[in-house]
């Protein structure tokens, strides 16, 4: 087994990779921001993607979260640093990178995610959640919307509960995410390794090729979607995060923070 950071030359590195028994496993590993997907998280997430793909020994892909926490979302304090529309770009290429990927990808899902953080579980193949992870599309919260995020959210939940979640921002279990379509499994939190563990087993049975074209059948019309409305999404993510009300909001969230 390996076990080492995505990426090399930094000593603060928030991603790590490791692969063993046909599992790469990527590790979200930024405590300080509670995995907020920062520009440095999300390259090296990218980075630790890339490797999983051409890596021969991994037949699939887990990504989890340190911790109690998978995502936070956005990293709201680098919201009004560089371009906002480039930001919400590159969540939507992640996404795309993740639906892309040649092998099944598996969530691993313990805690809490937020905003940002359901994209790229929507995005993966395979959700396994805690029945006691909790969600929360809190973006209406902040005069904001789920936009980049809505290419993935969307198709998988039903359109009832997506328009709850969405305009209330309210919380919702692990086990009602299997109920609105966002999640495929969840089993109490002492379960939850093993049933991750069962989950890739399955997977990996499969031959590499079946793996790769099965996978690209299922995610074809997705990807097809993502790529036609990227860029609209991006540009309203973009008007939404610099417009005067999100601002205001996000300032007040920070300071809580603080």
């Amino acid at each position: 087994m390996t076990d080492a950071p995505a990426s090399t030359g930094s000593p603060l590195e928030l991603v790590r990779y490791a692969v063993a028994d046909d599992v790469a496993t990527i590790t979200l590993d930024s405590p300080r921001n509670r995995n907020a997907l920062s520009r440095q998280l999300v390259s090296e997430l990218s980075a630790a993607l890339e490797r999983a793909e051409a890596d021969p020994a991994a037949k699939v892909v887990v990504l989890r979260g340190a911790g109690r926490v998978f995502s936070s979302g956005a990293d709201l304090s680098e919201a009004a640093v560089g371009s906002m529309e480039e930001g919400a770009l590159t969540i939507v290429a992640l996404q795309r990178q993740v639906l892309a990927l040649g092998k099944p990808v598996v969530v691993r899902l313990l805690g809490a995610v937020r905003a940002g953080g359901i994209g790229i579980v929507a995005a993966a193949d395979v959700v396994v959640a805690a029945e006691d992870a909790t969600f929360a599309l809190t973006e209406v919260k902040l005069g904001l919307a789920p936009a980049a995020i809505s290419l993935t959210v969307l198709p998988r939940m039903t359109s009832r509960a997506a328009a709850l979640a969405c305009l209330s921002g309210d919380m919702f279990t692990g086990r009602q995410a299997v109920e609105h379509g966002l999640v495929t499994t969840a089993v109490p939190a002492a379960d939850l390794d093993a049933e991750v563990a069962r989950v890739c087993a399955s997977l990996a049975s499969g031959a590499a090729q079946g793996l790769r074209e099965t996978k690209a059948l299922l995610n074809r019309d997705l990807l097809e979607h993502l790529d036609a409305r990227g860029p609209e999404v991006a540009a309203l993510s973009a008007r939404l995060f610099g417009s005067e009300e999100a601002q205001e909001a996000m300032g007040a969230f920070l300071s809580r923070g603080r």
